[in-house]
């Protein structure tokens, strides 16, 4: 196997379990030895002068790609700091919190429980794709045996930390609240048995917050509930239905390694997507008058009209994947444009004031803080994105490509679809797009864009329409054009 399959986006992920295993104990050593490697140079320390610290979610495979990786690490005298179960947003401030160079962990996000991975921290962020290929490339041509030292293991709750840090977030943003400014509040906690357990237990309940009525908070890397996934319909009808059941003035649903969310309000609707980018806008353009909110691609025309009229924001609608849309802010504002939130309708949110870290934990953070003063004018969270114009038909449809070259394919498709969309006289070019091929129909009644995933050999469409039965029709003529492709499985249209 080549390692470069391990390669996603800006992650390593693969099978971890059973025969198909990627992630062997032999393939961590060499992905850990790497990545001190990576370090060294970045840091210009000698490997044994090295401070990594590393945690992981609750998968199965969790714990024995840790051991495996803090064997690497100690082996070639790294000081390893053993943070445990942890958030992926807690490891990246473990990098400014702790006398270290760099973070791991271990997780594969939302995927199946026999998937794992790892995220690589620098105090400068999250590593780019780049940076991945340069330590799968390193990782390959390692040679067999290397300098050994002797490293040492230092065990560390920073999760403890973590959460304080959010206590403080609260406190200091609802002020005369004193040390309970949650009491009277009563909010269900979802965490589809991953690792967001912590923000009832360790965050909500100590400010006076009732969390009863929460829901999959004990880790089982099995997650035997549902897919600890906020895009997930049966996750947000469980959390939906649990929250009206409690009674309870909000719901929150984490992913399983805590860098997304979502929520839902007293009555159980979804702030989620489109309604959850217009909230966190809202939220972080308070401050920043005429700021620019980024987004990934697959936003709505309702947003971008929500972000600038009601707002007073500036849209900026790029590409899909949580780090091209955060590296796309940091762009911004190093040109001097004041950019203060990159967020995509996954859920990643990534606020400036937060080192543009993308968390789930932060982010909620925000929302309750904002509800609760809300409440007590009279008022809801909805009642803040209730311009927010809605489609009245969303769909996405994935396109399998059977090609090994599936990059080249999927390029061409787009290739011709523009062309296409040239010669279409109720089709019209967007002008602000920067990913794939997205068309206004009919003069705005609606919009389809198509684009290559990031991670998996798949067309992605997108569709919306401002009118009932018209996304059909557009599919159909999109799915004529589409039967000229041999390669293009159309078995979900």
């Amino acid at each position: 196997m080549s390692l470069m399959e391990l390669k996603s986006g800006s992650d390593i992920r693969g099978t971890a379990v059973g025969e198909k295993n990627q992630l062997t104990d032999e393939v961590v050593r060499k992905l850990a030895l790497a990545f001190s490697v990576l370090l060294s140079e970045k840091t210009g320390k000698e490997t044994a002068s090295l401070s990594i610290a590393i945690g992981h979610d609750v998968r199965i495979s969790s714990e024995r790609i840790k051991n495996a990786a803090v064997a690497a690490f100690t082996d070639r005298g790294v000081t390893v700091y053993d943070c445990g179960l942890s958030s992926t947003p807690a490891m990246f401030m473990t990098t400014l919190k702790l006398p270290i160079d760099g973070a791991v962990q271990i997780t594969a996000s939302h995927h199946p429980y026999d998937k794992n991975g790892l995220k690589y921290f620098t105090k400068e962020g999250g590593l780019s794709g780049k940076d991945i290929e340069r330590i799968i490339k390193t990782a390959e041509s390692l040679p067999e045996t290397m300098v050994k030292a002797e490293g040492k293991i230092i065990k560390t709750d920073f999760m403890k930390d973590y959460a304080a840090d959010l206590r403080k977030m609260i406190i200091a943003g609802l002020p005369g609240g004193g040390d309970k400014p949650l009491s009277g509040l009563k909010i269900v906690v979802d965490a589809g048995n991953g690792v967001g357990g912590f923000y009832a237990y360790d965050v909500l309940e100590p400010l006076g917050a009732d969390i009863s009525g929460s829901q999959f908070l004990e880790p089982d890397g099995y997650f035997p509930n549902h897919t600890p996934n906020p895009e997930n319909a049966d996750a947000i009808k469980s959390v939906s239905e649990a929250t009206v059941k409690a009674k309870a003035d909000l719901g929150i649903i984490f992913d399983t390694d805590v860098d997304r969310a979502a929520c839902v309000d007293e009555s159980g609707e979804e702030i989620n997507r489109n309604r959850l980018v217009a909230l966190a806008s809202a939220i972080a353009l308070k401050d920043n008058e005429g700021g620019t909110i980024v987004t990934d691609s697959v936003t709505s025309d309702g947003l971008k009209k929500f972000i600038e009229n009601k707002l007073k924001g500036k849209h900026h609608r790029f590409k899909r994947g949580y780090k091209n849309v955060i590296d796309e802010a940091i762009r911004l504002n190093n040109e001097g444009i004041n950019a203060p939130l990159a967020i995509e309708t996954s859920g990643h949110a990534a606020f400036r004031e937060n080192y543009f870290l993308d968390d789930g934990a932060y982010l909620i953070t925000k929302i309750i803080i904002l509800m609760s003063s809300l409440k007590k004018e009279g008022k809801t969270l909805l009642s803040v994105i209730s311009d927010l114009e809605e489609p009245a038909e969303a769909k996405e449809i994935r396109i399998g490509i059977k090609e090994s070259d599936f990059k080249s394919y999927g390029e061409k498709v787009i290739s011709d679809l523009i062309a296409l969309a040239e010669k279409n006289a109720n089709w019209k070019l967007a002008d602000d797009n920067y990913e794939g091929v997205r068309v206004s129909v009919n003069g705005g009644e609606g919009w389809f864009l198509l684009r290559l995933s990031v991670h998996d050999p798949l067309l992605v469409l997108n569709l919306e329409s401002a009118k009932e039965g018209c996304i059909p029709k557009y599919a159909e003529e999109i799915k004529t054009f589409f039967e000229q492709y041999p390669s293009l499985d159309l078995s979900k249209f």
